[in-house]
C-alpha cells in the first residue's frame, strides 16, 4: 500500500523521461579479504604497500592528521586504532557512521578497540549520574554490538574496553596530575568547546574531559583515534600535549557529522532530530514524514546524509523505490548519480524518504530484537528511567512533617534551561519546548507563550520549572512540567519568565526563603490541589522578585526575579 506522504507527492513531481532499469548491477575492480586487498577472483593482491598508500583514500574522510605517519606504519604492520564514546544519552542511528567505519578498518586488517568512556560521561557536566553510570555502559556495550552485528561486523575481531577499567589507576590518575601543571584552563575549555556541555560557569570536571580523552590514545596504546569533526579541537590537544609528556603524537582521522532530521546537528538531547536505534517501525516511518528534506536542496539534509555516510558504504548501492508510473524503481551505484538527480528533482523527497525507512529498518531489526527480551528490556528502563517519573536530586533525609501540609517544599521547582522551540504542529498560540532540568533526557514542556515572549528570547534561556505536576496531554503532546512566568495585574497581559540567578545550572533546587530543608512529593495528585492552593499565594514584588507570602524564592546564588514586572501574579 502506498503512503500517505507518496499519496501527498504525486501531484507535485514530474514524471522522468524514461523508464529507469531495476536491475542495474555495480562490480568493484577490487575487493578486501582477510585483510588483504583481493582482485574479483579472490587472489591475495601481493603490491601490500600500494594498500597502505590508498588506504586514507578508501573511505570518505572529512580529514586525517598526521596521514604520512599512518602510510609508513602499514607498510610495516597492521593499524591500531580505537574509537571511544561517552555513555551518556541513548545512541541513536548516526552512531553507524562510526560503526560502518569500524567494518571498513576491520576489513583493512587494522586492530580496532572500541573504548566505553564511562567516567568521560560523568565528567561531562554529570551528562550520566553516577547512580547510574554502570547501567548505561551496559547499555552502550549491548546496543554498540548489536549494531555491529546488524551490518555483518564479526566481534571476535575487536577489542572493547571501559575506560574506568585502566583511568582510574595510580599510573594515569599521576598522568593526569603531570598533564594538569602544563594545561591552561583557556585551552582546556577551547579543546572541549564543541564536545564538553558548555555552561556559563563550567565545572572542573569538564575541564578535564579533554585531558582524558588525549591519555587514553597512550594508555589503549594505540597508532590513531577516530570520531567526528566535532572531535578536532580535543585531538589537536591531545597532538600538543601528549609530547610533552613524553609520549608520542597519534594519528587522527576524521569522519563527516550527519544532520539531524531538523536540518542541525543530530543529537541525543532533541528527540525531533533523531531516530534512536529502538524506535519502532511507526516512529521511524512518523519522524522520517517530518524530517527536513526540501526538493532539490541537499544543504543539510540528514536523509541524504545517511544514505551518503551508511547506506552506500555498507551495500555499495542504494535503491529508490517508487511507483512504475514514476519511472519505477532504480538502483544507484553512485552516490553522486543520487544526489545529482535529487538535486534534478528526479528523486522526489517522499520517494527518498520512503526508500530510507526501509532501509533503516533492515538494519534496526535484529537491534529491536535483541532489545526485545525482558532481560534486555528491563536494562534499557533502568539505564534511562522515564524523566516524568524520576525522583529530584534534593539532599538531606528531611521530609515535610505532615504530608497534609500545604506547604512550597512540596513543590518541586528547578532552574531549567531551554534546548529547544518550536511552534505546536496543533496550536498556534502554544509553544513546545525541550528544556533540561538536570536529569538525563530533556523534558517536553507546552506553554502559552507565543502571543507574549519571541522564540528567541526563550532559545538557551535559564528558566524556573515546576516538575512534580502530574504529564497532561496539550492538544496531543504531553507536557512533562510547567513553565513559571511573570504575569503584570493591568491590561493589556504582558508575561516574562521568571530568570534564575546568573550562574545557574539546569536541576538546581527553587526554594522559598525558610521552606529549604522539606523534600517535594514524588507526584502532586490534581485532586488534592496542592500547588494551586500554594500557587494562589505566588506573587511579584515592588522590586521584581518572585515571592509566595512574602517570602522570596530562590536558589543558592540568589533570587529569582523577572526582567521588568511588579507586583504580578506567578503562574
Amino acid at each position: 500500500m502506498k503512503s500517505v506522504e507518496s499519496k501527498e507527492a504525486d501531484a507535485t513531481r514530474q514524471k522522468p523521461v524514461g523508464k529507469q532499469s531495476p536491475d542495474c548491477c555495480f562490480l568493484m575492480s577490487s575487493c578486501w579479504h582477510n585483510g588483504a586487498r583481493t582482485d574479483c577472483a579472490g587472489e591475495v593482491s601481493s603490491d601490500y604497500q600500494e594498500f597502505a598508500g590508498t588506504f586514507a583514500g578508501r573511505a570518505e574522510w572529512k580529514e586525517v592528521l598526521g596521514e604520512d605517519k599512518m602510510k609508513a606504519i602499514l607498510k610495516e604492520r597492521e593499524l591500531k586504532v580505537y574509537w571511544g564514546t561517552a555513555t551518556t544519552g541513548k545512541p541513536h542511528i548516526a552512531y553507524f557512521v562510526p560503526m560502518s567505519k569500524i567494518a571498513d578498518f576491520l576489513k583493512a586488517g587494522c586492530e580496532v578497540t572500541i573504548l566505553f568512556a564511562d567516567l568521560h560521561a560523568y565528567l561531562d557536566n554529570m551528562k550520566a549520574p553516577w547512580e547510574l553510570l554502570d547501567l548505561r555502559t551496559q547499555y552502550y556495550e549491548n546496543v554498540i554490538k548489536a549494531m555491529l552485528e546488524s551490518i555483518g561486523v564479526p566481534l571476535e575481531k575487536l577489542q572493547f574496553v571501559r575506560g574506568t577499567n585502566y583511568q582510574l589507576s595510580k599510573e594515569y590518575t599521576l598522568d593526569v596530575y603531570r598533564l594538569s601543571s602544563v594545561v591552561t584552563q583557556h585551552d582546556a575549555k577551547k579543546a572541549g568547546a564543541e564536545v564538553v556541555k558548555q555552561v556559563e560557569h563550567p565545572l572542573l570536571s569538564g575541564l578535564l574531559y579533554p585531558g582524558l580523552q588525549a591519555l587514553d590514545e597512550e594508555y589503549l596504546k594505540v597508532d590513531a583515534q577516530f570520531g567526528g569533526v566535532d572531535q578536532r579541537k580535543i585531538f589537536t590537544f591531545a597532538e600538543k600535549c601528549l609530547p610533552s609528556l613524553g609520549y608520542a603524537k597519534r594519528i587522527h582521522l576524521m569522519n563527516p557529522m550527519v544532520p539531524g532530521l531538523t536540518g542541525s546537528k543530530m543529537s541525543s538531547s532533541e528527540e525531533e532530530s533523531k531516530i534512536d536505534l529502538l524506535d519502532r517501525k511507526e516512529d521511524v516511518k512518523k519522524k522520517l514524514k517530518k524530517a527536513f528534506c526540501e526538493p532539490g536542496n541537499v544543504e543539510n539534509n540528514g536523509v541524504l546524509s545517511f544514505i551518503k555516510h551508511v547506506l552506500f558504504p555498507l551495500k555499495s548501492e542504494f535503491v529508490i523505490l517508487r511507483d512504475e508510473k514514476w519511472g519505477g524503481n532504480k538502483t544507484y551505484t553512485d552516490y553522486g548519480e543520487l544526489e545529482k538527480d535529487f538535486t534534478d528533482e528526479i528523486v522526489h523527497p517522499g520517494d527518498l524518504k520512503n526508500s530510507v525507512e526501509v532501509a533503516l529498518n533492515k538494519l534496526l531489526e535484529p537491534i529491536r530484537e535483541k532489545f526485545n527480551s525482558p532481560q534486555m528490556k528491563k536494562l534499557a528502563s533502568s539505564a534511562y528511567p522515564d524523566p516524568s517519573k524520576a525522583k529530584p536530586a534534593i539532599k538531606g533525609p528531611v521530609k515535610n512533617s505532615d504530608p497534609e501540609e500545604v506547604v512550597p517544599s512540596r513543590v518541586d521547582i528547578r532552574v531549567g534551561k531551554v534546548l529547544s522551540v518550536e511552534k505546536h504542529p496543533e496550536a498556534d498560540a502554544l509553544y513546545v519546548e525541550k528544556i533540561d532540568v538536570g536529569e538525563p533526557e530533556p523534558r517536553t514542556v507546552v506553554s502559552g507563550l507565543v502571543e507574549f515572549v519571541p522564540k528567541e528570547e526563550l532559545q538557551d534561556r535559564l528558566v524556573v520549572v515546576v516538575c512534580n505536576l502530574k504529564p497532561q496531554k496539550m492538544r496531543g503532546v504531553e507536557s512533562q512540567a510547567m513553565l513559571l512566568c511573570a504575569c503584570s495585574s493591568g491590561e493589556p497581559s504582558q508575561i516574562e519568565p521568571l530568570d534564575p540567578p546568573a550562574g545557574s545550572c539546569p536541576g538546581e533546587c527553587v526554594f522559598v526563603e525558610g521552606y529549604e530543608s522539606g523534600q517535594p512529593d514524588d507526584e502532586l495528585k490534581p485532586k488534592k490541589k496542592i500547588f494551586e492552593k500554594l500557587q494562589a499565594d505566588f506573587q511579584i514584588s515592588k522590586d521584581s522578585t518572585a515571592q509566595w507570602k512574602g517570602k522570596n524564592f530562590m536558589t543558592k546564588l540568589g533570587n529569582i526575579s523577572c526582567k521588568s514586572l511588579t507586583c504580578g501574579s506567578i503562574r
